[in-house]
């Protein structure tokens, strides 16, 4: 298999994919969880404690001058890189599970009354289900969800008889993280707002892989994680545009998020600060910044290519091992392969891998009531970034191989 960017140079820049697991080299296949980082970003996490550690927004000094202007370069790389109208639209989280979460409160209270609706898929992350159910539990609200088909595809037909003046947000994953199922956003989006209805996209499982442009996809707010497009835990982003922010109340209290404090009132600072109450992780934006740069360097279409080659190369391998069972027969999915083993627990295929060096998610992902309507409670899932090769197939491959021989 052919790549138009040297895999070799690239996974060089990853030291941890060269130690050996129980005396194996380490092939890491759980990149839909967390993905590993390079040495830039590590490098700049370094740089950032050791020359320019201080508070942002607070003081004049040199050192809060630094760090302040690295924080909101980082808000402006981000900016660019989902292509978003300008800076202020992009919040600094701890995850895109905050995210979701600011949305849930912030919007649910400006916008959200005693029987409207809020509109998910089956197929969503914990994340994208439980804050919409607090929500609607709070709000006396209904919570309504697009079934999927046997596959684990969205079914659209069903999804347009669900939108009514009731809905008040449509909630939905860009990619799914257990099929790698993309969902039909543009079509989507352009149908809910023709209705009146913002739209909420989880962008956990898509930034890695594809370029996003949220102005192309008119979403209204899309969130997603550093640590799934190789930059630090703790940091996440929220987009969301200027007009629903402006109407919204903040999510939490502290510093920064304050214009003037009085007993009496407060008044509240503008948008993004309005929602990132306390000291941001600015040593975190600075890094994902640099995880963005690096990324783009080696070029998103280039990945998707890789990743595309790789995906295509792993179904072929894997569906000759005797007792494979692929997850949903679907024509186009990214970067991850969900798979039972006939006869075998996931969690002994799993335990059995990482034995042979090679490292996979197994359980529920997060995501039972997919599982649950695919008529499982578990299973394995191996999933890919551009670091992988077809060697890590191989080896997977071969332990499969070796694990369905044990067991028969």
């Amino acid at each position: 298999m052919e790549s138009k960017f040297d895999v070799a140079s690239v996974r060089k820049q990853f030291p941890i994919l060269e130690q050996k697991v129980y005396g194996q080299p380490l092939v890491y296949l759980d990149n839909a969880a967390t993905t590993q980082k390079p040495r830039s970003v590590v490098k700049r996490i370094e740089d950032a404690y050791f020359g320019q550690n201080a508070n942002v927004h607070r003081a004049v000094h040199l050192l809060s001058q630094q760090a302040t202007e690295a924080h909101e370069a980082a808000r402006v790389e981000v900016q660019h890189f989902i292509n978003a109208a300008e800076s202020d639209e992009i919040i600094f989280t701890r995850g895109t599970t905050e995210s979701i979460n600011l949305v849930a409160f912030s919007f649910g209270e400006a916008f959200c009354r005693e029987g409207d609706e809020i509109l998910i898929s089956s197929m969503e992350h914990h994340s994208n289900i439980v804050p919409w159910q607090m929500l609607c539990e709070r709000k006396k609200m209904h919570l309504k969800v697009i079934p999927i088909d046997d596959n684990g595809c969205l079914l659209f037909d069903e999804y347009a008889k669900l939108l009514s003046p009731k809905v008040k947000l449509l909630a939905i994953t860009h990619v799914s993280n257990v099929l790698g199922v993309e969902n039909p956003l543009r079509q989507m989006i352009e149908l809910a707002h023709s209705q009146g209805i913002p739209v909420l996209v989880d962008g956990a499982q898509a930034v890695a892989h594809m370029s996003v442009d949220v102005q192309a996809l008119d979403a209204d707010f899309y969130a997603f994680s550093s640590h799934k497009i190789f930059g630090p835990t703790g940091v996440g982003v929220l987009y969301a545009k200027r007009n629903l922010l402006e109407q919204m109340p903040p999510y939490q209290g502290g510093g920064e998020m304050i214009d003037q404090v009085h007993f009496e009132k407060t008044t509240y600072n503008k948008i993004p600060f309005k929602f990132e109450a306390g000291t941001p992780d600015f040593i975190g934006t600075a890094a994902l910044a640099e995880a963005l740069r690096f990324v783009e360097e080696i070029g998103l279409d280039k990945i998707a290519e890789h990743e595309k080659q790789l995906l295509d190369y792993a179904l072929e391998k894997l569906n000759q091992v005797k007792g494979f069972q692929l997850i949903g027969k679907i024509p186009e999915r990214h970067a991850i392969v969900p798979f039972l083993l006939k006869g075998i627990h996931s969690y002994d295929v799993g335990l059995l891998l990482d034995k042979l060096g090679i490292a996979v998610r197994t359980g529920s992902h997060c995501a039972q009531p997919l599982l649950e309507r695919l008529g499982m409670d578990t299973c394995v899932r191996a999933s890919f970034a551009f670091y992988n090769t077809t060697e890590d197939i191989d080896r997977l491959q071969a332990a499969l191989n070796r694990i369905g021989n044990m067991f028969n």
